[in-house]
């Protein structure tokens, strides 16, 4: 069998280059290369396979997850300590999904919110980052920062309390 690297038949297949370019599309973020040489054309791909995305309204969700939110929050996100428990006192904001939470547009833009601002209902608070989509969190009601509960470019749970509103 001759060497496929040598074959002076410009229509038959690399083995070698294809290899390469497999390794190419490994060692890289790239989902497909292409090289053509004369009338050879050799496509290498690999198929990205997305798992199933959620999507989660930010407003409708907020409104039942606030009249259970003392009961449910309790296990997940509230300390043991009494007294931090009632130190916590208000309406979470909570992820709606897992992702990064940045709370501010870019570096160098100013944060979103500060403890002690008064928000607007549908006011961005703060963004998720998931699967490469900025998805933004909005306030689901009037008032008050009282805390902010994630750090930038904190990885966030699904129902992740964020940030904690007072009236």
């Amino acid at each position: 069998m001759a060497d496929p690297k040598t074959l002076k038949n410009e229509t038959e297949i690399d083995a070698g280059l294809v290899r390469q370019l497999a390794d190419i599309l490994n060692d890289t973020s790239l989902t497909e290369i292409e090289v053509e040489r004369g009338e050879l054309r050799i496509r290498v791909a690999r198929e990205i396979v997305a798992a199933p995305v959620m999507q989660y309204a930010a407003a409708p969700q907020a409104a039942p997850v606030a009249a259970a939110a003392p009961a449910a929050a309790a296990p997940a996100s509230m300390p043991s300590d009494p007294a931090t428990i009632v130190a916590k006192s208000g309406e979470e904001v909570k992820s709606p999904m897992v992702g990064t939470a940045y709370l501010q547009a870019s570096p160098e833009a100013p944060p979103f919110i500060k403890v002690g601002d008064a928000v607007k209902k549908g006011q961005t608070l703060l963004i998720v980052e998931a699967m490469k989509t900025m998805n933004p969190i909005q306030s689901p009601r009037d008032g008050v920062v009282a805390e902010v509960l994630v750090g930038d470019a904190q990885p966030v749970e699904y129902g992740e309390a964020l940030v904690l509103l007072e009236a």
